[in-house]
């Protein structure tokens, strides 16, 4: 009798430690595939940019030049991490974009990196660590490069029911720590009475800039320090 319940303990112990391995190994598995995921860049967002080699911006424009309201347009940025996200804004310095017969031609708009706040950490101690973080070397570099800038060298029609909220593609040159690259979006852009009003949500790589701190593709083991290659910006612009 003894030696059946023995037995019988020794098999539920067995079985148990069976099911711990794995639930172990389930849990692992679920751990990795999160942290590929993330790496990956959160999967297709829907606001993906193509990026490519710097375009010229010689002979494209004509018309006349509308001011962009720097007290009126915003640029919005995300950015996550493996354990959560951040979020703030960046300030427009200055910018303006050209208007013929009601189409843009072309345009400059500067950021002013130094102007980086951040909106979700309510702690002023890790607020002003985050900020001092994200304007050091290891990200944008505010105080080598202050100023980023996005020139417009093309902007097309854009007719596409899977985008109903973008009336154009806008191609422009992206200078970030004085790394240009072409970029490609698309955008909603309404010109009435030469107000210009513009929006557009994109994500972009920021390794394409030489952005790689706690970046998946550059480091190892990283486990949860790592941050998505991918950052939000969201502009709205208003040009006079």
């Amino acid at each position: 009798m003894n030696y059946w319940i023995n037995s019988e303990a020794t098999i539920f112990i067995i079985f148990n430690k069976r099911i711990n391995i794995m639930r172990n190994f389930l849990t692992s598995v679920l751990i990795l595939s999160a942290l590929v995921f993330f790496a990956a860049g959160c999967g297709k967002s829907g606001k993906e940019v193509k990026v490519g080699d710097r375009q010229s911006t010689t002979g494209n424009v004509s018309g006349k030049p509308l001011s962009v309201s720097v007290s009126e347009s915003k640029v919005e940025w995300l950015g996550k991490k493996v354990t959560g996200q951040h979020n703030g804004t960046i300030n427009i310095s200055r910018g303006e974009i050209y208007e013929d017969n009601g189409k843009v031609t072309g345009g400059t708009i500067e950021i002013d990196m130094t102007s980086i706040t951040n909106a979700d950490l309510k702690d002023a101690e890790y607020n002003a660590k985050l900020i001092n973080h994200l304007k050091s070397d290891d990200f944008f570099s505010a105080g080598k490069f202050p100023t980023a800038k996005f020139e417009i060298t093309k902007v097309e029609e854009l007719n596409d029911p899977n985008k109903p909220n973008s009336n154009a593609t806008v191609t422009g040159n992206l200078t970030i720590k004085d790394i240009t690259k072409s970029i490609t979006f698309p955008a909603e852009i309404k010109i009435e009475n030469k107000l210009l009003k513009a929006k557009a949500d994109l994500d972009i790589d920021r390794t394409d800039w030489n952005i790689k701190y706690g970046s998946g593709k550059f480091f190892e083991n990283l486990g949860d320090k790592m941050i998505n290659d991918k950052f939000s910006l969201s502009f709205s612009i208003i040009a006079k």
